[in-house]
């Protein structure tokens, strides 16, 4: 059996007994659910890390006055948290989409459980920056515009069935490993205790992933849906990675290197994406919740 997510105004999954690859219906419109790598992303300008207006993507005045002078490398390194803890909200908010119609009641609470935990995450990551950026979590998180964001590309893509659902889960949580090792070495103190701090919860996200991954691999079906889905999304999870990271990423997965989809661009599903996760946020610029 195969189950398949639908969108949110109509929460119940379905059933289908093809094996082929079905199409689904995306926020931004309908197209086919397995694009090439290459044709669903789009360049992004890279920017600061200054907070912008919501709706129309401009620098907020507020939110320029109270930012602050930081030491230069201090605000280097506080640039840099950026990208994971992009990854962390937008990857949780879309692994939250499975709420209510995961595949089993036990999966539905361990999926939810595993969503929040990356927010969590994403959440303490963006305090680290914020001390050091004269600015909040909350501004960083979901104040600034699409473009403005630096999660990969990966943590972007609408993914409405579960055997895929779980190939990024696998996939992701073996190249975060590698990357929280590596934020475990930094230089910045307090960048590399939380690095430590997040690595003793995510063992519990790679336990989840691997368990999956086993279950999927176990019968004949499985196991073609789910290495054709790790296949289909390995040149993004390429991406997750500095360039230097990426050989272990291989060694780690077993498959041979290929062309990345680079971070620094966007898929078109992270336009719509953000719009639903700022709504209310956006809906009363200035207020105080």
């Amino acid at each position: 059996m195969r189950w398949k997510r639908r969108t949110r105004s109509s929460r119940a999954p379905t059933r289908s007994s093809s094996t082929a690859a079905g199409t689904s219906r995306l926020r931004s419109g309908s197209c086919h659910a397995r694009r090439s790598a290459r044709s669903i992303v789009r360049t992004w300008p890279r920017s600061s890390t200054g907070i912008t207006d919501a709706s129309t993507g401009t620098r907020s005045r507020s939110s320029s006055r109270r930012r602050v002078s930081a030491p230069a490398r201090s605000r280097t390194e506080a640039d840099l948290v950026l990208a994971p803890a992009d990854d962390e909200l937008i990857l949780g908010w879309r692994d939250s989409e499975w709420t209510g119609i995961a595949p089993f009641l036990e999966e539905d609470v361990a999926f939810s459980s595993i969503a929040q935990g990356e927010i969590g995450h994403a959440r303490a990551l963006y305090e680290l920056a914020a001390a050091e950026l004269g600015t909040t979590a909350d501004e960083l998180a979901l104040d600034r515009a699409p473009d403005e964001y630096r999660c990969a590309p990966l943590v972007e893509l609408r993914l409405p069935d579960w055997e895929r659902t779980i190939a990024r889960h696998w996939l992701y949580e073996r190249a975060d490993a590698i990357r929280i090792e590596a934020l475990k070495d930094s230089p910045w103190n307090a960048l590399a205790g939380l690095a430590a701090k997040i690595d003793r919860e995510e063992v519990y996200h790679r336990m989840h992933a691997d368990m999956w991954a086993d279950r999927l691999r176990a019968t004949e079906e499985g196991s073609r849906r789910f290495e054709a889905a790790v296949d289909e999304l390995w040149p993004f999870a390429l991406g997750l990675l500095d360039e230097p990271l990426r050989g272990r990423l291989c060694e780690t997965v077993g498959r041979p290197a290929a062309a990345p989809v680079e971070r620094g661009s966007h898929t078109e599903e992270l336009r719509p994406l953000w719009e639903e996760m700022t709504m209310v946020r956006r809906s009363a610029p200035g207020a105080t919740w």
